[in-house]
């Protein structure tokens, strides 16, 4: 009663609040227009009083309702359904348990048949007489019934009947869950009758005794196992997530089945022929095989109609059953060929591998990697995981069918993006992931740009259409695929976070969403500053791409012509890396100079060390000079054909002591003469003056009013500070009166500093010259008159060096990376060679602000393939001419043929310019055979003879002895992939790259550059005494060696045969007398078309050299040649010198000032220094320079 007054209150004050609600919303909603649109009503304050002092559960069981879901699987058959059916592992137990129960039933069938042995005797339990049944000639009783009544058969009896309904109750409940409204689809089923066939019968003897010996075919059972084995793996996928086993389940399924058809068959024949022979088990299972093997012995035969009508059963059921499943197993086969496979965690766990992802998997590419990554000894037990989207080609599936890939390479095919692909690949458990960029892939909107392009000519009028809508579609291609491999670097990086990754980007400005990589390459960063870099020391590129192929250095060693034997063997020099404390090499020199280990393990062991850190990635250094003191834990960087783990040490005794007793036979005065006359081992004083111009290309020369050769000083062990250092890049005193570039006699106005502005995200920035003021954009542009100059053309900026014209189809802003090296620091400024820029398409305002600091650097619109562009842009003056791919051949229909217009244009540019150096960036390296082609150019032939037998012996730079690409005039990006595939085992090789190409900078690290031998240098001879030399007196470290020839005029006497030989000569003067006219001839009209341009526009003739042919040379690089090495005239000599801030010991000249040592080296003299401020000399004989004999220069 209490609680029902309490309630009708309750609902009282409930409606009373309502209306007041109700009175105060609408008074609300009065005033709505004398309220702001965009706020809400405050509550009453009586409302919000009670809230403050109830707080937030003053009705909260008042409202509040509780909603219970899923109340559906609360049910009893829906607990029963998730149970036996919906939950994966439960399921999966239950169908494990079905499995070994139909197994169990066939187990006990073959028993009871084996102890069954005598069919006579078959009748009805408990039954006294034995009926006849016989009909139609055969007796069916042993067929009716079997002996069950013997006391071995009565418990198979017991466990058959225990089985029986243990399967009886299961297949009632799962056809009572599976129910779906249709008793007869449920009840008229294959499995469902033969379940009912193989228990009701053992049921039924349980209330009957007299049919415990009926016989039941249990073996029918196989087929239901087969069916319960297929819904376990089902289950097993489902709960496991393994669904890319599809073909391993299909594999299983397929000899399931053959299992049931032969254990069919060996069971029905035998217990048929009860009725007639009585085979036993055995010589079913024998019949059966035999049979169904198609070999039909005839030992052993049906005799009953009703045993050959089974043999015929079971063979028409094979023949239905088998194809079909055998087809499904194909179909399954050639998609998993397609897709590819899986690497199982059982693999993963215990062998290494590495992944590669990429968008197409190109079989150069593809190649190039498994070539350099198995180079490495390390690296033959990994295992290769190809990633990709797109199928195999045929080209690149057949090449890994080959035993050796096919056991270290599998292919996947899947997206990084997809973790089900990466869980395929066992992402997570490899040792890194390349993640590498599809440079050639074509966009159909640059197919159609360049189409457009190509119809319509380049005027300064089109082009300014053409650089709102052609660049953006062309740089689409590129810009597309870094974005793909930016979402896969993520994608990796995601899924398994300690697995390091290997990124190749195409655009520098995209380098910055993949910082977090390990491994980092941008193809326009390095393309553009090695090109740069070519232009300063010739070849370089050459010399990059040699250093960066792992070679043993035999390519070429059975060719009959030294260069390419010497060529050859240098190219097998490559950098590694080892610490000071575990060097045989490099620990005797602890505490010494950095200068002087590297000169003294050059001299000894033929190793240049050029580099030194404090581990394999931070603080490398080049050539920090002497003074940097070799420390235990210095990681010290070398160049040698093999590192010092794979080098065994024997020292040559006898022919040290036999050049020792020759050498102690001359009298002693003879001994010092032939020292100063020779050039030995003699101290060099060194000018305190500034050194000339040419003194930077060249090395230095004996004084002219001096009757003394020349000598060399010794390297000293550590730094002395009261030695002179040498300023290495301070401007000279004349560089007031340089001009300024813009034809104007004038101080320079060049400062040292960082550029204002940066091209790109995530650009490290350089020291260059820079002008002190910016230059205004018009007059950027090289052919057009403004109100600061009226230049139209090169010739009339009359710049003082020779200029660099590059060739690209429009500006990126990797093309800073090509400015940066010719503006660095490093450089002096009277050497800074103006920069031209020829472009298909105006640049946009981002990429003029960037260039408009640097001093020199000009564009103008134009093509290579026009010869009034070409003329204006001052191409009779330029020292070098470089030709960029275009991103538009990219898209070719056939990949070699993408480089096609750009080798078009260079031959053609070559014709009408043979002295003018021209270097070409060519897409796909095998096109370099094409440059400067010529039809019968009988070196070109042997050279492509050559490079078909490096071929077949699997060198990895079959190409190096094509005349282009040995001197450096052709190039192409996919020769840097090898620096991402080595720095898996040498991490600092791609820091180490960019220090070298100036693309970035450790402080006390030194720089490249190069000088040129003269014919006043060639006193030095060797190349072990110009290492010393360069030591002593600058510090600088040797390299590598530049080297042009005049090429040989090959003919064909070595590849014919004797008898032939005469015929050959006679063919080969005659071919060269047409070839020679026809060259004058063709010779001369080109001169003609030239010069009539040249006058046309109003430039100098006189400039104009089409004398000098380039053909008739030939050049090659040699990366740390050996010591005896003889210098040529002309040889251009990589060297690393230090940091402008180091100082570098001063030499005597003076005879007087040389100290000959009793075993046969040179020291310089003592000077006036206190005995205790001198520092020991080393005692080691190797590391000392030994005198040689007096030779003509």
């Amino acid at each position: 009663m209490y609680q029902n007054i309490r309630h009708q209150a309750h609902q009282a004050r409930v409606r009373q609040e309502l209306g007041l609600k109700r009175l105060e919303i609408n008074s609300i909603s009065a005033n709505m227009a004398d309220s702001p649109v965009t706020g809400v009503p405050p509550l009453p304050p009586r409302y919000r009083f009670r809230d403050l002092i109830l707080g937030e559960y003053a009705s909260q069981d008042e409202d509040r309702v509780q909603v219970e879901f899923y109340v559906n699987e609360n049910t009893f058959k829906e607990r029963l359904q998730i149970y036996f059916i919906k939950n994966q592992r439960s399921s999966l137990r239950i169908r494990l348990f079905n499995l070994v129960i139909k197994l169990l039933s066939c187990v006990l069938y073959v028993t009871r048949a084996c102890l069954d042995v005598d069919p006579s005797k078959a009748k009805c339990h408990d039954c006294t007489i034995t009926p006849n049944y016989t009909w139609m000639e055969i007796n069916w009783a042993p067929l009716v019934w079997v002996n069950r009544s013997s006391p071995i058969t009565r418990p198979i009896w017991g466990i058959q009947v225990v089985v029986a309904i243990i399967s009886f109750l299961e297949t009632i409940l799962i056809t009572y869950l599976s129910y779906k409204g249709s008793l007869v689809q449920s009840v008229f089923n294959i499995r469902f009758l033969l379940e009912m066939i193989n228990t009701v019968p053992f049921i039924i003897t349980i209330f009957w005794a007299p049919l415990r010996n009926l016989f039941v075919p249990v073996f029918l059972n196989c087929w239901l196992a087969k069916s319960a084995l297929t819904n376990m793996l089902n289950d097993l996928n489902r709960a496991m997530q393994r669904s890319q086993s599809a073909l391993a389940q299909q594999v299983i399924i397929l000899i399931a089945t053959l299992l049931c058809l032969v254990f069919t068959s060996i069971c029905g024949i035998q217990h048929f022929e009860r009725a007639g022979k009585n085979i036993n088990m055995f010589d079913s299972f024998w019949f059966v095989i035999v049979t169904f093997s198609t070999v039909g012995y005839g030992d052993i035969t049906p005799e009953l109609w009703v045993s050959k009508a089974m043999v015929i059963i079971m063979i028409c059921v094979a023949l239905i059953i088998l194809p079909i499943q055998f087809e499904q197993m194909a179909f399954l086969w050639m998609e998993r060929t397609k897709q590819g496979g899986s690497y199982s965690r059982q693999r993963a766990e215990s062998e290494n591998h590495v992944v590669v992802c990429a968008t197409q998997l190109q079989t150069d590419v593809i190649m190039d990697f498994l070539n350099e990554f198995y180079a490495h000894p390390k690296l033959q037990d990994y295992f290769v995981v190809l990633l990709a989207p797109s199928e195999l080609d045929n080209n690149l599936r057949r090449i890994l069918s080959v035993p050796l890939w096919a056991q270290r390479v599998m292919y996947i095919q899947g997206s990084a993006l997809k973790d089900q692909d990466l869980v395929r690949a066992k992402v997570d458990d490899a040792e890194g992931c390349f993640i590498l960029a599809s440079r050639n892939e074509a966009n159909p909107a640059a197919v159609q740009a360049s189409v457009r392009h190509s119809l319509c000519p380049v005027s300064p009028d089109f082009s300014h259409t053409l650089s709102l809508t052609v660049p953006q579609e062309r740089c689409a291609g590129r810009r597309l695929e870094d974005e793909h491999t930016i979402l896969r670097a993520w994608a990796v990086k995601d899924f398994a976070p300690n697995c390091p990754l290997y990124v190749q980007i195409l655009k520098p400005e995209n380098k910055f969403h993949v910082k977090f990589a390990e491994h980092v390459v941008c193809e326009d960063e390095f393309k553009f500053a090695l090109l740069a870099n070519n232009c300063l020391c010739p070849a370089m590129s050459t010399f990059i791409t040699l250093l960066l192929h792992t070679s043993r250095g035999q390519e070429g060693q059975e060719s009959s012509e030294e260069w390419q034997r010497i060529y050859g063997r240098c190219s097998g020099n490559e950098v590694y890396h080892i610490r000071l404390a575990d060097s045989k090499f490099f620990g005797e020199y602890e505490g010494k100079s950095f200068t002087y280990a590297s000169f003294h393990a050059h001299k000894k062991y033929g190793v240049a060390l050029v580099a030194i850190g404090k581990d394999e990635v931070t603080g490398i250094k080049l050539n920090p000079g002497p003074k940097h003191i070799m420390r235990k834990g210095d990681m010290c960087f070398y160049m040698a054909i093999t590192k010092e783990e794979n080098s065994a040490f024997i020292l040559a005794k006898k022919q040290h002591e036999k050049e020792k007793s020759k050498f102690s036979t001359q009298p002693r005065s003879t001994r010092t003469h032939s020292i100063i006359a020779g050039a030995g081992t003699v101290a060099l004083e060194l000018q305190r003056s500034r050194p000339s111009n040419a003194s930077n290309h060249a090395l230095l020369s004996p004084p002219h009013n001096s009757d003394k050769r020349p000598s060399i000083a010794d390297v000293m062990e550590t730094f002395e500070p009261e030695y002179v250092p040498i300023p290495l890049d301070e401007p000279s005193e004349d560089e007031a009166d340089q001009h300024d570039g813009r034809g104007d006699v004038a101080v320079l106005d060049y400062v040292q500093d960082y550029p204002p502005v940066q091209p790109y995200i995530g650009y490290t920035s350089m020291v260059c010259h820079l002008m002190k003021e910016k230059v205004p954009f018009c007059c950027l542009q090289l052919n057009n008159p403004c109100q600061h100059n009226n230049f139209e053309y090169a010739h009339h900026y009359k710049w003082p060096n020779k200029s660099i014209i590059v060739a690209a189809e429009y500006a990126t802003p990797g093309l800073y990376n090509f400015i940066v090296p010719l503006r660095s620091q490093c450089r002096p400024k009277r050497e800074l060679n103006p920069v031209v820029f020829l472009l298909e398409n105006l640049p946009d305002e981002r990429f003029l602000e960037a260039i408009c600091c640097f001093p020199m650097v000009y564009y103008m619109v134009g093509s290579i393939n026009n010869l009034d562009d070409l003329l204006r842009a001052g191409i009779i003056h330029a020292n070098n001419v470089v030709v960029v791919d275009k991103e538009s051949s990219k898209a070719a229909a056939e990949d070699y043929m993408a480089d096609s217009g750009t080798i078009v244009n260079v031959q053609t540019m070559f014709r009408l310019f043979p002295s003018t150096s021209i270097i070409t960036e060519l897409t796909n390296p095998a096109n370099m055979r094409f440059m400067q082609f010529r039809a019968k150019d009988f070196q070109a032939l042997n050279v492509a003879k050559l490079e078909k037998k490096e071929k077949e012996k699997g060198s990895n730079l079959a190409y190096m002895f094509r005349l282009p690409f040995a001197a450096g005039r052709v190039f192409s990006a996919s020769m840097l992939d090898t620096l991402l595939y080595q720095s898996f085992v040498k991490e600092y090789m791609i820091t180490l790259v960019r220090l070298l190409l100036g693309l970035g900078h450790t402080p006390g690290s030194g720089h490249l550059r190069s000088m040129r031998v003269t014919e006043s240098d060639l006193w030095i001879r060797t190349y072990g005494r110009l290492y010393q030399k360069q030591c002593s007196s600058s510090c600088e470290i040797p390299i590598g060696i530049y080297r042009t020839e005049r090429k040989p005029l090959v003919g064909m006497e070595a590849t014919v045969r004797p008898f032939q030989r005469r015929k050959t000569q006679r063919r080969r003067k005659d071919y060269f007398d047409e070839e020679t006219r026809s060259q004058n001839s063709e010779r001369e009209q080109l001169r003609e078309l030239v010069k009539s341009r040249v006058k046309d526009l109003g430039l100098p003739e006189e400039h104009y050299d089409d004398l000098h042919n380039r053909r008739s040379s030939l050049s090659y690089v040699l990366i740390n040649p050996s010591d005896d090495t003889r210098l040529e005239l002309d040889d251009v000599i990589y060297l690393l010198r230090p940091d402008a801030s180091v100082p570098c010991a001063s030499t005597p000249t003076d005879p007087d000032e040389i100290s000959l040592q009793e075993d046969g080296s040179i020291r310089p003299a003592p000077r006036n220094r206190s005995p205790e401020n001198r520092k020991p000399q080393s005692n080691t004989e190797e590391t000392s320079v030994k005198i040689e004999e007096e030779t003509q220069v």
